[in-house]
This record gives C-alpha cells, structure tokens and sequence, in this order.
C-alpha cells in the first residue's frame, strides 16, 4: 500500500462520525505533551494555554497529570504514576535537564517558550509515515505505513483524551480555585518497538480500559514515534 493511499492533503481530521474512521495528513501532525498537576500553582496558565487548542482540530495535544505533586496536600483525581514515569523516561530525550510542572513538549522536545507559541508549528515537515485509523466496535484499529525516509524501527503510544473537566480544588497550593481541563490523559498504552520495511503495513489494537462520559467528550489518539529517539513521526486522533 503507497503511502499517499493513506495520507490525505487536509490538515488531517477527516471522516464524518457515521464512518468512525480518520487517516493522517502528508504533513506530520504537531504531537503538544503537557505535564502538569492540579496540586502546582504554576499550572494552571499551562491548562488554559493547552485548551486553546481545541481550536486547531490538526493538533494532537496530551495532558498526562503526574502524581508527585499528589503528597504535598491534593491529590489530583487524573494523575497517574505511569505519566510520572513516562516524563522522566522521555527526559533524555526532550533535552530537559529533570522532570518539572508544567512541562511543554512539542514534537518531543522540551519547550520552555510554550507561553510565546502561537498556533503550533502552522509550517510542517512531510510525513514520511502514514496512519490509519478506526473504531470496530469497543476497540480500535490502526494501520501504520512506512514511506521513503522512515526509521528502520517503529514505536507508538496509545492515548484517550477527555474534554470539559472542572475541579474546585481544596487543598494544596491552588487552595480555592477552580481549574478546568482538556486533553485529559485518562488512559496510556505503549506499543513496543518493531521493524518495518518501506511499504510494508503493521496493524495495531487497541481496547480503552476507562469508561467513557458523554459529559466528556472523547478522543482516541496514536503517536507513532522514532524507536531509537522516541520523536513523534505521525500522530492522529478520532473522536467518535
């Protein structure tokens, strides 16, 4: 299968909800991991910039709630150990020096200038992966193309996002405020590594733990990444 079979000259959310189906752009998708928590005063403008994004559909953005803030008077009701571990397996790779809150990461990269980005990274490289993506029932199939340029090996991540979340916090340094969240991480899968030859397709599954709430709508989103450094390559997202 070429790999122009798969990608699509949009910016990359295509596919009405009947169809429960989206396939990747020929650009590679901005990949925006932020790591925050609820018990962090200095989060909160790092949620609010992370929700302006609902506004760009092509962006696939990841709020993963670490838990170490969690023994310093709130625990956070999102956050996970398996995000604390992940930012601090991906801290070699991002270029920061340690973990910390909030933490930008762009493309895997640690970004300390997130507060002057505006809409992320409009000018986008070509992909040289191609992704589909579909909803069979209560799972989720995709189907990763290399193209020319691709690396020799392959790793991606699954991850469910929610939207419109809000929690009075009542303790800890945000004492009193109320904080609103999008992009909710509410569950993370690893997909191993594996080698790939040009053309050669590889099925990924996938089956959500977490229960969904129509409250809070859903998106199921696949990074596929560079096995050797962990840098997104293609990424895309399906909410239906």
């Amino acid at each position: 299968m070429p790999l122009a079979a798969l990608a699509l000259a949009s910016h990359g959310l295509v596919g009405a909800v009947e169809s429960c189906t989206v396939a990747s752009p020929r650009a590679v998708s901005p990949v925006i991991e932020l790591y925050t928590s609820e018990g962090c005063n200095s989060c909160p403008p790092a949620d609010r910039w992370l929700s302006t994004l609902k506004a760009s559909p092509s962006v696939v953005a990841l709020a993963f709630h670490v838990d170490y803030w969690d023994r310093l008077g709130w625990k956070d009701r999102f956050a996970s150990p398996a995000f604390t571990n992940r930012q601090a397996t991906q801290q070699a790779g991002t270029g920061a020096r340690f973990s910390y809150t909030p933490q930008v990461v762009i493309d895997g990269r640690d970004r300390k200038d997130w507060r002057s980005i505006g809409a992320p990274l409009s000018s986008r490289p070509p992909a040289v992966v191609a992704v589909s993506l579909a909803r069979e029932g209560d799972r989720y199939v995709a189907t990763v193309v290399p193209g020319a340029g691709a690396p020799a090996r392959l790793a991606a991540y699954w991850a469910v996002t929610e939207q419109d979340h809000v929690t009075a916090v009542r303790a800890g340094e945000n004492e009193g405020a109320t904080l609103r969240h999008d992009f909710v991480v509410r569950d993370y899968a690893l997909v191993p590594g594996w080698s790939m030859k040009t053309g050669t397709a590889e099925t990924l599954r996938f089956k959500p733990v977490s229960a969904g709430d129509a409250a809070h709508p859903r998106s199921v989103n696949l990074v596929v990444v560079d096995a050797a450094s962990g840098r997104p390559v293609q990424a895309v997202k399906l909410a239906c």
